[in-house]
């Protein structure tokens, strides 16, 4: 599972990399956690947009949302035919925007957490769906997750799940509703075991209260 990320390049930097039309402006983020906004990129009118939405998918068959479980991620297996994304995979796709994730491995009665980045630490695009979600009240939220898959040989060093990362000729296939149900579904596999590195990292990280350059200080 994918349950914390980060996101600290630049905006300049990740607007190039992903190539979206809008020029937000963000703050490095150290150690997202769920529930809290995440940077998507999604296809509108043909274009690619920056957007933001909760991290915890809900469905639109969601009624109240205290009742349903908290989706941060969806595994790959399957995913065409889950009543809860089964939508969502035809239809909104997007990319989740980061640079780095984290996992943690058990040693003993603890647990080192690492940091899972690119070599050059560059971006790196999560495959990912959204959904807008209608309360009772009448208001919407964006919810999105993040869709896993079995690890590579990086990753399986200390955990048996690694987040579908997407390299740049991928998204527009990813991100096109049109695009053949058989071309969406191949990218769904563990990135090529080059593409990450692994970093073990101070346990300040465990805490999602901490947010700062130093949840990655070297272990």
């Amino acid at each position: 599972m994918c349950g914390r990320y980060a996101l600290t390049l630049p905006p300049e930097a990740v607007r190039a990399y992903f190539g979206y039309v809008d020029q937000p402006n963000f703050p490095p983020r150290y150690n997202i956690a769920p529930t809290q906004p995440i940077a998507l990129m999604r296809l509108e009118e043909g274009r690619r947009r920056f957007a933001l939405a909760r991290w915890g998918f809900l469905p639109a068959f969601v009624k109240d949302m205290r009742d349903f479980p908290l989706i941060l991620n969806a595994r790959a297996e399957g995913i065409e035919a889950k009543p809860s994304f089964r939508a969502a995979i035809r239809r909104r796709r997007c990319l989740v925007l980061a640079d780095g994730f984290y996992e943690w491995r058990r040693l003993g009665k603890t647990k080192q957490p690492f940091l899972i980045r690119r070599p050059n630490r560059g971006p790196i695009a999560f495959a990912g769906l959204w959904e807008t979600w209608h309360s009772a009240d009448g208001s919407e939220m964006d919810t999105a997750c993040i869709i896993t898959c079995g690890p590579n040989a990086v990753m399986a060093a200390i955990h048996d799940r690694m987040p579908v990362i997407l390299e740049p000729p991928a998204f527009d296939v990813w991100l096109d509703p049109s695009s053949p149900a058989d071309d969406v579904m191949a990218l769904l596999r563990p990135a090529p075991d080059h593409v990450l590195e692994l970093l073990p990292v101070s346990t300040t990280v465990n805490a999602a209260t901490n947010e700062g350059p130093d949840v990655q200080e070297p272990a």
